[in-house]
């Protein structure tokens, strides 16, 4: 199995959230979904908001939300520069509730101080970890 392994490093502003050998990369491409194996062709690739799943070196499935970022695939290495990465399995699903429910409520109102990508972009964040952390 080891020679269908690779390197992966999953990386934010604020930490290294995965780094180690896995056997499949997917990721929400800024064309659609794309899955990486061993000896993947080089590839430079924006990330949307959406889910990352990888199957480590011992066979297990891990899935992350993540709001966008910057993939490089190059010799058998991947790594992603997310700005956020968070382990479906971690989520706070009454954190993201009030996040959405707060993007919303500043959608709704448009008051002139209120920076509307901003929250369109928080509003995207929240429900993609809703929806990844299978909350409603």
């Amino acid at each position: 199995m080891a020679d269908k392994n690779y390197y992966l490093e999953i990386v934010t502003p604020k930490r290294i959230v995965f780094k180690g050998d896995v056997s499949s990369f997917t990721a929400p491409g800024a064309l659609g979904s794309f899955q990486v194996l061993r000896s993947h062709a080089p590839l430079l690739s924006n990330i949307q908001a959406g889910a990352v799943k990888l199957t480590d070196a011992l066979g297990k499935e891990i899935h992350y939300a993540t709001s966008g970022g910057v993939v490089e695939v190059r010799d058998n290495r991947v790594v992603l520069l997310a700005e956020t990465a968070e382990n479906v399995q971690e989520i706070d699903a009454d954190r993201a509730k009030a996040a959405r429910d707060r993007a919303q409520k500043r959608l709704k109102e448009r008051a002139h101080d209120v920076d509307i990508e901003r929250a369109q972009l928080a509003l995207q964040r929240a429900l993609n970890r809703l929806k990844l952390s299978g909350t409603k």
